[in-house]
């Protein structure tokens, strides 16, 4: 049997890293032939990214990861926004990712089988030289939405205007919801643009999206006479989540067995995503807003990282979260506040019925595959736009917000009220087509399914 190698680099960050290790998975479960390697790249300020990568260097078969030599973070006069940081950091990688690629390449020395082709993320365009120069094909793995690859790849220019045509959007975009990338006037803009032009140059554009759940966005996407060929394999889910590597095991039993108490579909979760937390006086609002509503709830509330790029962390003990005096006490029989929390785990939890989320890519389709209906409530990165897209264009989502962002307009108790009791009391609608989409999700992915026929499809093309 001809067997072929593939190497994956991704952004260390959980909402890049997590999808692209998963789809690596899912190729090698579907063709024996292949093997994976991911080369990953470390970033301090970031520990749960090394714990989550420990945590698969022992439970993955038929993938191995390959740890590239740090190098020093660019200096601070060398960029002016994440975005900036986190490109350059990638690119200044580059060196060891042309040796690491080396070192798969077969030669007389090495008995090693065929590189059939890098795969590399939206931030690490860099590589894509590095494969040009090694005579590999190279393929962009997209994690985020079709939605948001057609906005990369049509960024405006913002001036006056109040809303944009954007053709991976139906209706026009508001500004409101353009990512900060976009609004603020620093480094952002360009090095995306710089990434989007990469886009271009790669034999393939994989998406983990599914053409039922974005229709018009896969649409013109394949009508983008400038793009390689585009395959929506998606959703691609880590569906055990950080259950297999959580950092507090003890907090994950006692969250469980507080599910296990609550009646069916009764929960409403809270969680912002693993770069997500609030400040003092939004953390405030929230819990009046869950209180007025009297609902059970699940909060995953984390303290704001004291320095950019770096994670948030649990709070100290129950003494330290910023809640009204009295909260803890007056919410105890129906509610639970807690710090990390296997999401995943969480969302297929029979007492969950609703999810506050921050709209991160990941975390739709999650709970997309597990029909629990999702409140809008964005906080970084392109997540205004995946909630505008949810709420206006699919009508998939309730909306507590489509514009939040942190250092905006606090969301007040009220439309944290109305947002959570529309969520688990009305919104039957939504409900109905979000169990619905969970059904497509699952039909996407099985033999025949259009998620499935398009991997047969890239498999031929890195087998051929």
């Amino acid at each position: 049997m001809t067997r072929f190698q593939l190497a994956f680099i991704a952004t260390p960050a959980l909402g890049n890293l997590v999808p692209l290790l998963e789809f690596a998975l899912l190729l090698t479960k579907h063709d024996p032939r292949f093997s994976a390697t991911v080369l990953t790249i470390s970033l301090p300020q970031r520990p749960l990214v090394n714990t989550y990568l420990q945590s698969r260097a022992t439970s993955a078969t038929n993938l191995r990861l390959l740890h590239l030599p740090p190098v020093d973070p660019p200096a601070p006069d060398h960029y002016q926004s994440s975005v900036a940081f986190l490109s350059l950091h990638i690119h200044n990688h580059k060196h060891h990712v042309r040796n690491a690629l080396l070192s798969l390449l077969p030669s007389e020395s090495n008995n090693s089988v065929p590189l059939a082709a890098v795969f590399v993320d939206m931030f690490c365009t860099s590589f894509v030289d590095v494969a040009a120069e090694l005579s590999v094909p190279c393929y962009l793995f997209f994690a985020s939405p079709a939605s948001f690859l057609g906005f990369t790849l049509h960024l405006p220019r913002v001036g006056s205007e109040s809303e944009f045509e954007i053709p991976s959007f139906e209706n026009p975009v508001p500004r409101a919801v353009l990512p900060n990338l976009v609004l603020d006037a620093n480094d952002g803009l360009s090095w995306m643009l710089r990434h989007a032009g990469r886009y271009m140059e790669t034999k393939g554009i994989v998406v983990n999206t599914l053409h039922e759940l974005e229709p018009h966005a896969v649409q013109s996407l394949y009508n983008d006479s400038r793009l390689p060929r585009v395959y929506p394999i998606g959703p691609v889910l880590d569906l055990v989540g950080s259950a297999q590597w959580d950092p507090n095991p003890a907090q994950y039993k006692r969250i469980m067995e507080w599910l296990d108490q609550q009646p069916a579909g009764s929960v409403v979760f809270l969680c912002f995503g693993s770069l997500g937390s609030m400040k003092a006086n939004q953390v405030g609002e929230i819990a009046i807003g869950l209180e007025r509503a009297g609902v059970r709830f699940l909060w995953a509330l984390r303290e704001p990282p004291k320095a950019q790029l770096e994670d948030p962390r649990d709070y100290a003990n129950e003494d330290a979260l910023p809640v009204p005096e009295g909260f803890l006490e007056r919410t105890s029989g129906k509610g639970l506040v807690c710090g990390w929390v296997p999401q995943a785990k969480v969302l297929g939890h029979g007492s969950v019925g609703g999810f506050v989320s921050h709209c991160g890519w990941n975390s739709i389709l999650e709970s997309l595959w597990h029909g629990v209906p999702i409140a809008t409530w964005p906080v970084y990165a392109e997540q205004q736009m995946n909630a505008f897209q949810m709420v206006r264009e699919l009508g998939l989502a309730v909306e507590i917000s489509v514009d939040y962002r942190v250092g905006g307009d606090l969301v007040r108790a009220e439309q944290v009220e109305r947002g959570v009791r529309t969520l688990m009391e009305g919104g039957d609608e939504i409900r109905r087509k979000v169990k619905e989409m969970s059904g497509k999700c699952r039909e996407a992915l099985m033999e025949n399914g259009s998620s499935y026929n398009n991997l047969v499809s890239l498999i031929q093309e890195l087998t051929g």
